[in-house]
């Protein structure tokens, strides 16, 4: 099979497009022919070397990537045979291996997919849609909300713009660049700003008039995740999701004294890990089946940018440039 291997940390170019073996899978697992593998933020950081949230850095060479979807065509010792030739979606965990045309992955992990959701889009459900209905457990959103949803073009920010329209809050979407801001309002936001203008802000401020946030979706820190917190008003919420933003403080997650947040009257709290699967009942696939049926449903519409896998150096790229919208998709 084809696959994207990382034999040393560094920059993208590192990830190179090789033939290799092909995977075997062991008791109860399914090996996936793939037709659509997810990028995550997170794939950037570890082709770095950072560990992120894991104990140690991956060992390499590795195959990078956690999210895949396409068929069964092999079945592990002891794995139920009805799996065989069906169209999937999984969410590989802790292992590697989904830069790839095959993949293996336990039998427990699979959800099955039906005619009506692509795989690309099921891909971007199962990893960057089930993260975003984890974040939307801390708030409870409705006709008195307003939402300040800062990388708003991304593929969480594209979820939670729709969530937050169906729950019938007002929604302010944050992009960089008027390509950006333009797939944000037709996205569904009642405004879009540009965050690369120094006035956005005051834009905010001049639409909302005497009204404030009740809540900022916090994925970017630094300078402009500041200024989106103090759009909020009192009672407001901070869940931050993490710090990629771009500006002197960039990568910086933002911190408040418990003085600074009884003063102001709002509250600041990390949703990531271990206190996202706790609110889903110790269970992360809660959030997966609730993520697809939402899709499925027509809920909530991911939005997808594509790449060929022998060019997954260009995506992760694009990525870490701010150069994509939506959940970025390997196509084998």
């Amino acid at each position: 099979m084809h696959a994207i291997r990382l034999h040393a940390f560094g920059p993208a170019e590192n990830l190179t497009y090789e033939e290799t073996e092909d995977p075997v899978p062991g008791p109860g697992q399914v090996r996936i022919a793939v037709t659509a593998a997810g990028v995550h933020l997170l794939d950037t950081a570890l082709r770095r070397g950072e560990s992120g949230p894991f104990p140690a850095p991956v060992e390499l060479p590795t195959i990078p990537g956690r999210e895949v979807a396409g068929t069964v065509d092999a079945l592990g010792e002891g794995t139920d045979p009805s799996w065989l030739g069906k169209r999937v979606v999984a969410h590989l965990g802790l292992a590697p291996g989904g830069y790839a045309e095959l993949a293996v992955v336990d039998a427990a992990k699979l959800h099955q997919l039906p005619d009506t959701l692509g795989d690309p889009e099921a891909v971007a459900m199962i990893g960057t849609g089930r993260t975003t209905l984890g974040i939307l457990q801390f708030t409870e959103l409705g006709p008195e909300s307003i939402a300040i949803v800062p990388a708003a073009a991304g593929g969480i920010g594209t979820l939670l713009v729709q969530y937050a329209k169906n729950a019938g809050a007002t929604v302010i979407g944050l992009a960089g660049g008027p390509a950006k801001v333009a797939l944000v309002k037709e996205n569904g936001a009642d405004l879009a700003v540009d965050y690369k203008l120094p006035d956005w802000p005051e834009q905010v401020r001049a639409y909302l008039g005497s009204r404030t946030a009740t809540v900022v979706f916090d994925s970017v820190g630094g300078d402009t995740g500041r200024a989106a917190v103090d759009l909020l008003g009192k009672g407001g919420q901070h869940l931050v999701f993490g710090w990629s933003g771009k500006g002197p403080h960039d990568g910086e997650p933002l911190t408040f004294t418990d003085e600074e947040l009884a003063g102001r009257g709002i509250t600041s709290e990390s949703v990531l890990g271990p206190v996202m699967i706790q609110k889903a009942g110790g269970d992360v696939r809660n959030l997966e089946l609730a993520s697809l049926a939402a899709a499925i449903q027509g809920h909530l519409r991911p939005a997808v940018h594509r790449f060929p896998l022998s060019e997954a150096a260009r995506a992760h790229h694009a990525l870490e440039t701010r150069g994509t919208t939506g959940k970025v998709v390997l196509i084998p």
